[in-house]
């Protein structure tokens, strides 16, 4: 079962306010790849279930973290069924996010005090994730739906709102203000942080010296 509480979740991602997005289906990639962004001051991830054999990956990972970045707060993302949250929520993962709402994932993860964050795309969806008890929800994908200047038209009416957002967030100063600007209360962030021929290079350092250079502009 997860470690934190998903208060500790909560705060933990408003004071990293940047949370990797990961997947490849190489277990040293990853762990690479997760050791790179703990080096460069990150202390959540998600990995994500989009491959075969990502279950079994994430289970390395979890050992992985608890020696090796034992500040990281790992969870898992592309989770759109409860049966598939339970399993990785049983191997450790600490919060559980969804490119879409779905309400059994919603009650397995308030039964088990576990943080989901779902995707949606309309204030209506928002609105019914939060009665479903999820704190935090996700817009995705953001540029889709609006931006930034969707985050601040949610805010208006619904100032309670916690809204992370995933898709079209950059690495670079000018987008993260923007996103931060409008309310974000964290952003996800996958292949622009981490460059297909980055990874192929195994260009370790890069990921580290680019997450540090994130968070230099989020502080």
């Amino acid at each position: 079962m997860a470690t934190y509480s998903k208060i500790e979740v909560l705060l933990k991602m408003h004071q990293n306010r940047v949370i990797p997005v990961f997947y490849n289906s190489d277990l040293e990639n990853s762990k690479n790849v997760l050791k790179a962004c703990y080096n460069g001051g990150i202390r959540l991830f998600e990995f994500t279930n989009r491959g075969d054999g990502a279950l079994d990956i994430f289970k390395e990972l979890m050992s992985y973290v608890q020696s090796e970045c034992p500040e990281m707060i790992l969870g898992v993302g592309s989770i759109v069924d409860a049966p598939t949250a339970a399993l990785f929520v049983h191997y450790g993962a600490n919060f559980v996010v969804g490119p879409c709402f779905n309400e059994e994932v919603a009650r397995f993860c308030n039964r088990h005090q576990i943080l989901y964050t779902p995707g949606c795309g309309s204030v209506t969806e928002i609105g019914y994730a939060q009665e479903c008890g999820c704190e935090l929800v996700k817009i995705f994908p953001a540029a889709s739906v609006g931006g930034p200047a969707f985050v601040k038209d949610v805010l208006a009416p619904m100032p309670w709102s916690l809204i992370m957002a995933t898709g079209a967030v950059e690495p670079e100063k000018e987008n993260l203000q923007s996103w931060f600007k409008a309310g974000t209360y964290c952003v996800g962030m996958g292949s622009k942080l981490f460059p297909k021929d980055v990874i192929a290079a195994k260009n370790w350092k890069y990921i580290t010296e680019k997450c540090a250079e994130v968070l230099s502009y989020v502080k």
